[in-house]
Order: C-alpha cells, then structure tokens, then sequence
C-alpha cells in the first residue's frame, strides 16, 4: 500500500460520497485531511469519524473570496497542501432544450469554476514548495457524451480541458494534474435520485446496465485511483484523464 505520512491534503466535498472515500483512504494512509464540504453537519461528521487525522473546513468553491482565505488559514496552520482534490460537484438533468441559461450557470460556478478558484487558491503554496498533487474529479461525461445532460456534459470536458492545460502550465514546476473521469457511482447522492423515479429498481438495473460489467461502481474504487495520482509512486503521471468507467466507453 502506498503511502502519505506527513502529507496534508484537501478534499472538497468530502462530507459524503466519493469525496468521504477518498478521505477515509488518505486518513488511512497517514495524510491530514482537511474535509472542505458546504454541507456542515454532514463534513463535521466525516471528520469526527476519521478522528485526530482529519479536519473539517466549511467551503463554497463557488466563492472564490472564501477559497482564498481558507488556503490562507490552512497555510498558517499546515503550510502548504500536498495534496488537493477537486471532488466537489453537482449535476442537472436535461437536453439543450430543457436546460435554462441558469441551469448552465449553476453548474459552471461549482464544476468549473470551484475547481479554478479552489487551485488557484491553493497553487502559491505549492509553487513555493515545487511540488505538490492536484485531482481533479471530472466524469465519463467529460470524456463522451451523454442523453439528457447537456450542462453536465458541458462542464466536465471543462474540467478535463482544465486538467490538460494546467498539467502543462506547471510540468517543469513540481506540480502534477491529473484527473479522475468515473461512469456511474453508487453514492448516497444517486441512491437519493433514485428514489424519485417511478420505479426506482428498474431505473437501478437501467443505470448499472450502461456500464459493461453489469453494475455501478463504490466509491472506494474511484478513490483507490485518486489515491495513486495523489501518491508519489505516480511521479511520471501528469496530464492524465484516467477512465475509470466499467467499459462504458469502450464502444457498444
């Protein structure tokens, strides 16, 4: 198992889903982990949970006066992160048609944006240091199209444009980007949605049918892949969007 004794890393939307999983296996690992959630309750759980490794850190990534003053905080505390992930995210379901200018906005400002303010944030202290690791969580709706999720779509190519271009700004800086493109995740978030289908089984069975392998993916296998590009054993990887989809995307 590879190691991260003595990192301090940063997972947003970390109260619940992929993001808690990923924090339960930096905790494990040995990293600090700041638990950076707009969801309070729901973040101050998931650090109480992980115990004296792990923090929680009330974040808008949306808000980019708030991200700059939490890398502010942390740095004072901390020094510079080692180790940040860009989990924090939501989705909308709709064609062009069905989706509202608003819509595309509301999901820019987190799935994008968060992502922009978020490094940009925090990037300085990495700079300083000439090293550090960035994660960004797009989607396999990043990578090919999707029905029905025209804003969702739209913005996680964004992340994954993203991913490409700062992996390339900062090669020869010590900073590695990489990013993580998953199909389906069985997270408390879907189970939720899918409770509000008329039937719920049938929309389970559709769901974990788009994936090859017959079923969606846990958490915990999305952020076994985060945890290698976060860990040093990954060195000679930057730039990546790694594909972590049940064969989604290796054709019909």
């Amino acid at each position: 198992m590879f190691k991260l004794n003595n990192k301090v890393a940063l997972v947003t939307g970390a109260g619940s889903g992929i993001g808690a999983a990923i924090a339960r296996i930096f905790a494990e690992a040995g990293a600090h982990v700041i638990i950076a959630d707009l969801d309070k309750e729901a973040g101050e759980r998931m650090a109480t949970e992980l115990g004296a490794r792990a923090e929680f850190a009330e974040l808008n990534v949306a808000n980019s006066t708030d991200c700059d003053a939490l890398a502010k905080a942390i740095e004072a505390k901390h020094g510079p992160l080692d180790i940040l992930v860009n989990n924090a995210g939501i989705g909308h379901v709709g064609t062009i048609l069905q989706t509202t200018a608003e819509d595309l906005d509301r999901l820019h400002a987190v799935n994008v944006r968060g992502v922009f303010n978020v490094s940009k944030a925090f990037l300085p202290g990495m700079l300083s240091r000439k090293r550090g690791s960035i994660v960004n969580l797009a989607s396999i709706g990043g990578v090919v199209g999707i029905r029905d999720r025209l804003a969702y779509c739209a913005t996680k190519f964004a992340v994954v444009g993203i991913t490409k271009a700062m992996a390339l700004d900062l090669a020869l800086d010590g900073i590695r980007i990489n990013c993580v493109c998953p199909g389906r995740v069985e997270t408390p978030f879907v189970k939720k949605r899918l409770a509000e289908y008329p039937d719920p089984e049938k929309a389970y069975r559709e769901m974990s049918a788009t994936q090859a392998v017959g079923r969606m993916a846990q958490p915990e296998e999305i952020a076994a892949a985060v945890f290698y590009l976060s860990a040093d054993e990954s060195a000679f990887v930057t730039g990546s969007a790694l594909i972590i989809d049940g064969g989604w995307s290796a054709g019909k």
